[in-house]
C-alpha cells in the first residue's frame, strides 16, 4: 500500500507556473510536476503590494539564489531553486516585506552553497543577511550526537526569531513547503521530519496564531507518520461527506435566513474538521468514527464587534445551545491573540454543531496570527486585534530570551521551549484584575514567575479566590491568584515536579545551579585548605602577588579560573589531595616552605581520632554541595566519613555503613575526614522500624508518641499484610541528634501497641 494518499489540504494550494527561461527536466512524479510549475513569474504576481525598487531587489536576490543553487536538485528530481521560490511565495501570501522575501529566496544559500554572511551583507544589506543567518543550521560545528546538533540549531533559530519574528515565519513557510513535497523522501527520514514538525513547528505556528499553517502542518505530519490511518480516515470522511453536505446546506440556509430577518450582514461558511483532529478525538476519548458527531462546524464573519453578539443571539434563538459549551474569546483573548465567540448548538438532526463568530480583522488574526501585522501594516499600526496579537507574540518571544539567559545547555533550552508550547491555556486574574494566560495545569508558582522572577524566587504561599492553597494547586480559568512572598525565601527544588511553564522551570533551575555552584565553591576551598595543611602549607589568598600562582594552577588543571577549579573540587571532578600536591610544588618554586605547626594540624586531620580543626564540618546548612547518604541516613552523634563522588559533591555516610565500606574498597582516594559541627542548623531525617499489634487507632498512638518526644514524622511506609496479628511499620522521622533519636525510641517502646522499635541500618 502506498503512503501517498490524497490530501485535501494540498488541493487548496495550487502550485505556481513554470520557471521562466530555465530548462527543467520532465517531471516524473506529482511532486516534481508541482515544483516545476513554481516560477519567479508566478511569485512576482503575488508581490503586487511591493513598490518597483523593492521588486528589483527581490529580482536580484532571485538571480543570486538561482546562480548559487545551479546544478542542485531536490530528491524528486526538480531543480532546487523551485523550493526557495515556493517558500517566498508562501511568505508573499502573508504580505511580508522585501527583506523577508529576499531572505526566503536565499534561505539555503549559506548552508548549501558556501555563501558567506559578509558576502550577503555586501550585496543585500545586514538586515537580510541576519535573516538568512538565523535560518542557517549549525552544520559547520561538530556535535557528539544528532540530538545535540538539532537542539543547538533550534536554539539558534529561536533566538534569531526572538530578535526578528520574520525568521520563524520564513522557517514555517520552508517547513510547510517541505512537508507538502516530501513524497520523494525515504520513509524513515519522512517519519523523522514529520515527528519534528508536529512536536516543534506546528506548536510554534499555533503559539504565534498562524492557525491555518498550524492545521496544515499537523495534517501533513499525521499523513506521513501514520499513512494507513490517514488513508482509512480519509476514505471514511469522503464516504460520509455526501450525507453531511445535505445537512450543512440545510443548516446554512436556516442560519442565513435568520440573519436576514434580523437585517444582519454576515458571511456564513461551513468547515470540516481536519483528519488529525478527528483522529486525536477518537484516540483520546476512545471513540469510533461513527461516534464523532461534530465533524463539521460553521464560521460566521460580521462587520463589527457588537454584531458578533447580535449574531450569537440570533443563533441561540434558532437552535438550542449546549450548556457549558459557550466561550467568549473576544472579552478574554487566547494567549496568541485569537478572538472569537464559540458556541455549540443542537442541529435539527440532534447533532452538535459549533459556530465561531468573529469580525474580518479577527478572522485575519485567527488564520494568520502574528503575520497579520504585515497584512494590515499602516501608519497607525493596523487594527487593534492585530496589535494585540503582535503584543502577545512579542511577549512569548521575550520569554525565549529570558529562558536563554538562564539556560546554557541547548537540550535543556529546547525542553523548556517545548513545555511553553502548550496549545491549551487557563486564564487567571491578578488581584488588580489583570488577565494572565498560563498553560493548562499551571500552578501558583508558574503564576508568580509569570509576573516577575523575583516574585517567583521569594514565593512562600498563595491564595486563590481569597483562600489559602498549596503551591502545587492547579489553577482554573477565572481564578483570582495572590502570591505571598518572604524576603529570605528561595526556590524549592521540589517545585520542578509540578511547574508547567518553561519560564518557571528555567528560572528555578538557574537559581539552584547558581546556589549549588556557590556552595560547591566554598566546599572546594575548605577541602583544598585541608589537603594543603597535610603538606604543611596554608592556602594562598586573593592578593595580587598570589594571582600568578592561581593562574599556573588553573592552567595545570585545565580550568579557566580559581573559582571554577574550586567548584570542580567541591563537586568531586578534581581530587583535593592531588591538586594540593601540585599547588605545594608551585609554592615551593616561589620559596614557600612547610610549616611544622601546619603540618602537625594536617596530620591530625588525617587521623581517625583527630580534633575537628582539620576536618570539613557538617552543620546541615551546606545545601546541595553536601548530601547525607539515604542508605544510612547519618545524624549528629554518628561517626561519619565523606565520599567525594565524581561530579556529585560530598556524600556523608556513617562509619559502619556497608554501602560506604564497599565504596571505600573500590575508590579509597576519594574519602576524606568529616565531622559534625557543635551547633547544627537544622534537624535531620533517619529511619526507624516498628513492630506493632494490629488494631484500631494504632497509627494514631504511634504518631502521638513521636509527637510527645518532640519529633516529626516525614514519611510512613506500612507493609501490606491484612488480617495478621502484627504489622511492620517504617517511619522516616526528623530528629536533632542521636540523643533525641534515643528519646523517641524509648517513648515508642513505652506504648502498649509497640512490640519492637529500632533504628534501620543498611
Amino acid at each position: 500500500m502506498s503512503d501517498r494518499s490524497p490530501n485535501v489540504l494540498r488541493d487548496m494550494h495550487p502550485a505556481p507556473a513554470p520557471v521562466a527561461g530555465k530548462r527543467v527536466a520532465a517531471p516524473k512524479t506529482p511532486v516534481a510536476k508541482d515544483a516545476a510549475l513554481s516560477s519567479f513569474a508566478a511569485l512576482t504576481a503575488k508581490l503586487d503590494y511591493l513598490d518597483a525598487p523593492d521588486l528589483k531587489r527581490v529580482r536580484d536576490a532571485y538571480r543570486f539564489a538561482d546562480e548559487a543553487h545551479l546544478g542542485q536538485f531536490r530528491a524528486s528530481g526538480e531543480p532546487y531553486i523551485t523550493h526557495p521560490i515556493a517558500v517566498a511565495g508562501l511568505c508573499a501570501e502573508w504580505k511580508l516585506d522585501a527583506q523577508a522575501i529576499m531572505a526566503a529566496l536565499m534561505h539555503d544559500a549559506m548552508e548549501d552553497c558556501g555563501v558567506s554572511k559578509p558576502e550577503l551583507i555586501e550585496r543585500f544589506g545586514a538586515p537580510t543577511a541576519d535573516l538568512v543567518d538565523g535560518l542557517t543550521k549549525l552544520d559547520k560545528l561538530h556535535f557528539s550526537t544528532r540530538e545535540e546538533s538539532q537542539a543547538e540549531s533550534f536554539r539558534k533559530m529561536l533566538l534569531a526569531m526572538a530578535r526578528d519574528v520574520r525568521v520563524i515565519l520564513i522557517k514555517l513557510a520552508d517547513r510547510l513547503h517541505n512537508m507538502r513535497t516530501m513524497d520523494a523522501v525515504a520513509q524513515a527520514k519522512r517519519a523523522r521530519i514529520a515527528a519534528e514538525t508536529i512536536e516543534i513547528y506546528a506548536p510554534i505556528a499555533h503559539r504565534l496564531g498562524l492557525n491555518q499553517t498550524y492545521r496544515e502542518l499537523q495534517e501533513l505530519s499525521f499523513q506521513h507518520l501514520h499513512p494507513w490511518r490517514h488513508e482509512a480516515l480519509l476514505k471514511a470522511v469522503t464516504k460520509a461527506r455526501g450525507y453531511r453536505r445535505d445537512i450543512v446546506e440545510r443548516i446554512q440556509r436556516d442560519v442565513e435566513k435568520a440573519f436576514a430577518q434580523d437585517k444582519l450582514k454576515a458571511q456564513v461558511s461551513g468547515r470540516e474538521k481536519t483528519l488529525f483532529s478527528i483522529y486525536t478525538k477518537m484516540r483520546e476519548k476512545h471513540l469510533t468514527f461513527a461516534q464523532v458527531n461534530d465533524i463539521f462546524g460553521f464560521r460566521v464573519v460580521v462587520s463589527t464587534l457588537s454584531e458578533c453578539y447580535v449574531a450569537m443571539g440570533a443563533l441561540h434563538q434558532l437552535f438550542k445551545p449546549v450548556p457549558g459549551r459557550f466561550k467568549d474569546y473576544i472579552a478574554i483573548p487566547k494567549g496568541n491573540g485569537y478572538q472569537s465567540l464559540h458556541t455549540t448548538l443542537v442541529s435539527p438532526l440532534g447533532t452538535a454543531v459549533e459556530f465561531q463568530i468573529r469580525t474580518e480583522p479577527m478572522n485575519a488574526v485567527a488564520e494568520k496570527g502574528i503575520a497579520a501585522h504585515w497584512m494590515y501594516k499602516s501608519g497607525t499600526g493596523g487594527p487593534s486585534h492585530v496589535q494585540e496579537a503582535q503584543r502577545l507574540g512579542a511577549m512569548w518571544l521575550q520569554s525565549l530570551i529570558d529562558i536563554q539567559q538562564d539556560t546554557r545547555d541547548s537540550g535543556e533550552f529546547l525542553e523548556h521551549v517545548k513545555i511553553d508550547l502548550f496549545p491549551d491555556a487557563v486564564y487567571v486574574f491578578t488581584p488588580k484584575s489583570k488577565i494572565l494566560a498560563l498553560p493548562r495545569g499551571a500552578t501558583p508558582v508558574d503564576f508568580a514567575y509569570a509576573i516577575h522572577s523575583d516574585v517567583g524566587d521569594h514565593c512562600v504561599a498563595a491564595k486563590v479566590n481569597g483562600e489559602p492553597v498549596a503551591l502545587r494547586t492547579e489553577l482554573r480559568s477565572g481564578d483570582v491568584v495572590e502570591v505571598v512572598g518572604a524576603p529570605g525565601a528561595r526556590p524549592n527544588p521540589a517545585w520542578l515536579n509540578f511547574v508547567r511553564t518553561g519560564r518557571a522551570r528555567s528560572k528555578i533551575r538557574h537559581y539552584l545551579k547558581t546556589m549549588e555552584q556557590d556552595e560547591s565553591q566554598d566546599m572546594g576551598e575548605k577541602m583544598l585548605a585541608q589537603a594543603l595543611r597535610a603538606e604543611g602549607l596554608q592556602l594562598p589568598g586573593s592578593e595580587p602577588e598570589d594571582a600568578p600562582l592561581w593562574q599556573g594552577l588553573a592552567r595545570w588543571s585545565g580550568n579557566r579560573s580559581r573559582a571554577e577549579l574550586m567548584t570542580d573540587i567541591g563537586v568531586g571532578r578534581k581530587i583535593a589531595t592531588i591538586v594540593a600536591k601540585q599547588l605545594a610544588r608551585l609554592m615551593a618554586e616561589r620559596g614557600s616552605k612547610p610549616d611544622a605547626l601546619t603540618l602537625t594540624m594536617g596530620r591530625y586531620a588525617a587521623d581517625d581520632n583527630a580534633p575537628s580543626q582539620g576536618l570539613v564540618l557538617i552543620d546541615g546548612g551546606e545545601g546541595a554541595s553536601v548530601q547525607l547518604a539515604p542508605c544510612c541516613r547519618p545524624i549528629p552523634g554518628d561517626s561519619i566519613v565523606g565520599y567525594l563522588g565524581r561530579g556529585e559533591g560530598l556524600t556523608v555516610h556513617t562509619a559502619e555503613c556497608s554501602v560506604g565500606k564497599r565504596l571505600f574498597e573500590r575508590d579509597s582516594e576519594r574519602w576524606m575526614g568529616v565531622d559534625w559541627s557543635e551547633q547544627p542548623t537544622r534537624s535531620f531525617e533517619t529511619s526507624i522500624s516498628l513492630l506493632l499489634r494490629s488494631g484500631k487507632g494504632v497509627l494514631a498512638q504511634v504518631a502521638q508518641a513521636v509527637s510527645e518526644a518532640e519529633a516529626d514524622i516525614t514519611h510512613i511506609d506500612m507493609g501490606e499484610a491484612p488480617g495478621e496479628e502484627t504489622t511492620e511499620l517504617r517511619l522516616l522521622i526528623s530528629v536533632r541528634d542521636r540523643l533525641h533519636l534515643a528519646d523517641v525510641i524509648r517513648t515508642l517502646r513505652r506504648s502498649s501497641t509497640v512490640l519492637r522499635a529500632a533504628r534501620v541500618k543498611p
